[in-house]
């Protein structure tokens, strides 16, 4: 049986019984975004704290700078911003990120800045995250900070959100307020193929709603921050993916004893792999069968796994002794997806360089890097409007848009909606190494054309 709190297109379920014990361990990734001040530090420093998740020489600093700020209780805020820089300014400027366990689930969290300047490090952290935790101030309520990161999130394929509704306290935790907010925020939310939104109202200052249950907004009966997260659904099945291992190292052993050994050294992005199965190693081609798995054991050496899944590390041998170098793909036979020499889309720019059309660039799709050309800046995304309008002459910092590009070799890449791993790209400047963007492909281009 569940509860079920229901505002606009935004559904919040709970157990009824919260404090029931989930199956098994498991983890999950999440990533926090909030604009400035909406209460971001202090929320996350609440979760670390009434999870019992601090250490004492932590608790007893923070206690100390609160003392000296003059304050009658520990600023949890000072928990989570860590560099001296930040605590100066009472602001956070980089990701960070955050661990912490309950009796039925691991965390990992990645603490993001809310400047607009810092849009970019919500990208890092949000790439892969698996729920996207977005505060907003009740007071202030959805703003355009608010709409860029459900771009973000949308664009990144985050599958859940969770609203925390922060400063209740401050708008008397009113249920019309609160009403109001969600239901703009699931607005936005669907233009973004977003569907899965959970909001719970919050004052991350006094811990209501946080991990305890508050009595102070009687007419909320959806769950607390903490039992929503132990509860949302974590990970994909490997067996419904296919298989996609991106080749990382070829291992070929010098010693007498395994001078026949040829491994393919990498981390499964997806998908199940078994001796016996076929497979198919792009951007060549080649089909064969694989003759047996290897992991590597804390001592160095290896033992045979009879299956692999997603996302361990393993050394793949094949039948067939074909050409397999690092940058290429072992997939799956019957689903191999394509190779392209003609890419589109979307990007979000990391760099204070802005993109152009005509540049030239590497592009990196998990181990493989390729020459590339910025064949054409389709459009950019206007946060205010949500509309995709003409580019300028470049895409600048934070900016988000589309663009197509034309790659020197042929690459395997997926479709970023179907698979984030393998549908992930990086553009990166030629000249210095630094990260000029990261991308989202389309569907890929069956057409080779001529390439650069």
């Amino acid at each position: 049986m569940t509860t079920t709190h229901e505002v606009g297109a935004a559904v919040t379920t709970a157990p009824a019984d919260a404090s029931a014990p989930a199956p098994r361990h498991d983890l999950l990734r999440l990533a926090t975004a909030g604009s400035v001040d909406d209460g971001k530090s202090t929320l996350v420093g609440r979760l670390l704290y009434d999870t019992k998740s601090v250490l004492a020489d932590q608790l007893d600093a923070v206690e100390r700078v609160s003392r000296e700020r003059g304050l009658d209780a520990a600023d949890l805020a000072l928990l989570t911003d860590g560099l001296r820089a930040e605590r100066e300014q009472g602001i956070t400027i980089d990701v960070a990120y955050r661990y912490f366990s309950t009796a039925t689930r691991s965390y990992v969290l990645a603490d993001t800045p809310g400047h607009v300047q810092y849009t970019r490090n919500m990208v890092t952290g949000a790439s892969t995250a698996e729920l996207a935790l977005i505060l907003i101030d009740a007071r202030h309520g959805v703003v355009e900070q608010t709409r860029r990161h459900l771009a973000v999130t949308g664009l990144l394929g985050v599958r859940h959100v969770a609203v925390a509704v922060n400063k209740m306290d401050l708008v008397d935790w009113s249920r019309e307020r609160f009403d109001e907010i969600v239901a703009e925020f699931a607005r936005h939310a669907t233009r973004f193929g977003i569907d899965d939104v959970v909001a719970v109202p919050v004052s991350a200052l006094f811990g209501d709603n946080v991990v305890d249950r508050s009595d102070r907004a009687g007419w909320y009966a959806g769950p607390t921050l903490l039992e929503h997260l132990e509860t949302v659904p974590v990970g994909t099945d490997p067996s419904a993916q296919p298989l996609r291992l991106p080749v990382q190292y070829v291992i070929r052993p010098q010693s007498a004893d395994h001078r026949d050994y040829r491994g393919y050294a990498g981390r499964l992005a997806s998908g199940v792999v078994r001796p016996g199965d076929e497979v198919t190693v792009l951007p060549g081609g080649r089909r064969t069968t694989v003759a047996g798995i290897d992991r590597a054991r804390a001592d160095g050496s290896l033992e045979s796994l009879e299956v692999a899944f997603a996302p361990q590390s393993v050394v793949l041998r094949l039948a067939d002794d074909i050409d397999v170098s690092r940058g290429d793909l072992v997939a799956a036979a019957s689903d191999p997806g394509l190779t392209t020499r003609n890419l589109s889309g979307t990007v979000a720019v990391l760099s204070e360089r802005p993109l152009r059309q005509r540049d030239r660039v590497l592009l990196r799709v998990g181990t493989r890097t390729v020459r590339a050309l910025v064949d054409d800046i389709v459009d950019q995304l206007d946060i205010m409007t949500m509309e995709q309008r003409t580019a300028p002459d470049g895409l600048a910092l934070n900016a988000i848009g589309r663009v197509r590009l034309r790659l020197a070799e042929d690459v395997a890449i997926d479709d970023y909606r179907t698979l984030r791993r393998t549908g992930a790209f990086l553009l990166i400047d030629d000249a210095d190494g630094s990260t000029l963007a990261a991308g989202m492909a389309d569907a890929p281009d069956r057409s080779v054309g001529e390439g650069i």
